[in-house]
């Protein structure tokens, strides 16, 4: 992180239970960023939140910092069970990366998490759930599943989490959402917290009606968009994005990028083109296989795989570090999309670049989005050493099926004491 887009908020300062503090001393992280700064202190007096921060400014370590910490010193019946914090997020990829997270801050509480998600892992999944774990962190979809079948229990949560409320409008999943809020104890015997990247009025409608007099924060940046991404748009024909692409890539020499289309089947397209032309890439689309999905993502994260060829799934969620340039190789046709995007180079306070291309078949939301921006994007001129001859695409066989029996879910942490509670009185 960069201290310029950190607070004055030491960590260090809060009243956060040691084993936090010392997982947070272990990553390095001495600061607050802005969304942190302003929810953790009213979290961890145990008010309800309702949070509006851009993509990538730390809002997941703070509401898994004060869900953690609320786990830590909260005294429980010997004789009740958990699961006792329940995340939900709208995407399988968004639920890993919270469970990745959960494992790395709640190293030293001894808890046990499980990612619960559908596409694979059935069968691992259902075996965490029955060995018994403290946070489950899913899908609606999947968790709904096993509620039915009486393996995850609903009825002595004490901490919610809803991410990317916003998100959950968008893909349909807030029938879901309230089937499963209402099964758990009442918003006032528990801690609520909702983090959105807008909190428009049917987000706050579903905040007021499942949560506890929740506390509105919103963090607000002088722009909307990343302030340090460096955005150029270029007016291209459909016919020579293909070449375009190329020769962008080729100029910029970039380590990590992230190639937006707007369908599966362009995706495909343009990684085929991309592997003809000496650019390995992957691709992560609705219909991948999870297990290829992570595998995917992990050679990406390391650097492995210079180019991710993406539909919007990619767009909100995931923490990719050092990702240097985004190319809207299809203009989205959604605003906020556009937004979700660019957002995921430039994270915490580095700096990116996000290249867009504007055709004739998807020009048209332009307006739209710089509308939403609040600035026109700077056009470039497209200079003839930016148009190479392309190869012919690679041909690429297809795994069009989903496996089963792939590679089993994360399930819960094996280490550590059985509950979450600390043996000794909790004090206070």
């Amino acid at each position: 992180m960069e201290t310029s887009h950190l607070t004055s908020t030491a960590f260090a300062s809060l009243p956060l239970h040691d084993s936090l503090q010392e997982a947070l001393e272990d990553g390095g992280f001495t600061h607050c960023t802005p969304i942190q700064a302003a929810t953790l202190p009213l979290a961890l007096e145990g008010h309800d939140l309702a949070g509006q921060a851009q993509t990538g400014t730390g809002k997941t370590a703070a509401f898994l910092l004060a869900a953690l910490h609320y786990l830590m010193t909260t005294p429980v019946e010997e004789d009740q069970s958990g699961p006792w914090a329940i995340m939900l997020a709208p995407t399988r990829e968004l639920a890993l990366q919270i469970h990745k997270d959960a494992e790395n801050l709640g190293r030293y509480t001894g808890l046990r998490f499980c990612a619960v998600y559908g596409g694979t892992g059935y069968d691992a999944q259902r075996r965490a759930l029955e060995e018994g774990v403290d946070v489950v962190i899913g899908t609606p979809g999947r968790i709904i599943d096993f509620y039915k079948q009486g393996v995850c229990k609903l009825k002595n949560i004490e901490v919610v989490v809803l991410d990317e409320a916003d998100r959950m409008f968008d893909l349909g999943f807030i029938s879901d959402i309230r089937y499963l809020l209402r099964r758990m104890p009442p918003p006032a015997s528990r801690i609520n917290m909702l983090f959105s990247a807008t909190l428009s009025a049917r987000v706050m409608e579903l905040a007021y009606e499942h949560m506890n007099d929740p506390q509105v924060v919103k963090i607000e940046s002088e722009q909307i968009t990343a302030d340090k991404v460096r955005q150029v748009l270029y007016h291209v024909s459909k016919e020579d994005k293909i070449a375009l692409l190329c020769g962008v890539l080729h100029k910029h020499q970039a380590q990590r990028t992230i190639v937006f289309v707007n369908t599966k089947r362009g995706c495909e397209v343009v990684e085929g083109y991309l592997l003809g032309n000496g650019h390995e890439c992957g691709v992560l689309s609705g219909d991948i296989p999870q297990n290829k999905r992570e595998r995917l993502l992990e050679r990406f994260q390391r650097g492995e795989l210079p180019v991710l060829v993406a539909t919007d799934v990619a767009a909100r969620g995931l923490h990719i570090p050092d990702v240097s340039h985004v190319i809207n190789f299809d203009l989205p046709q959604d605003a906020e999309d556009y937004v979700h995007r660019i957002g995921r180079t430039a994270r915490i306070g580095a700096s990116g670049d996000a290249i867009s291309f504007a055709c004739e078949e998807y020009v048209y939301s332009l307006p739209d989005i710089e509308d939403y921006i609040g600035q026109k994007i700077p056009v470039e001129p497209i200079t003839e050493d930016l148009l190479l001859e392309v190869a012919p695409p690679k041909r690429i066989e297809r795994e069009r099926t989903r496996p089963h029996g792939a590679r089993p879910g994360s399930g819960g942490r094996t280490g550590g004491p059985p509950r979450r509670r600390p043996s000794r009185p909790v004090e206070g």
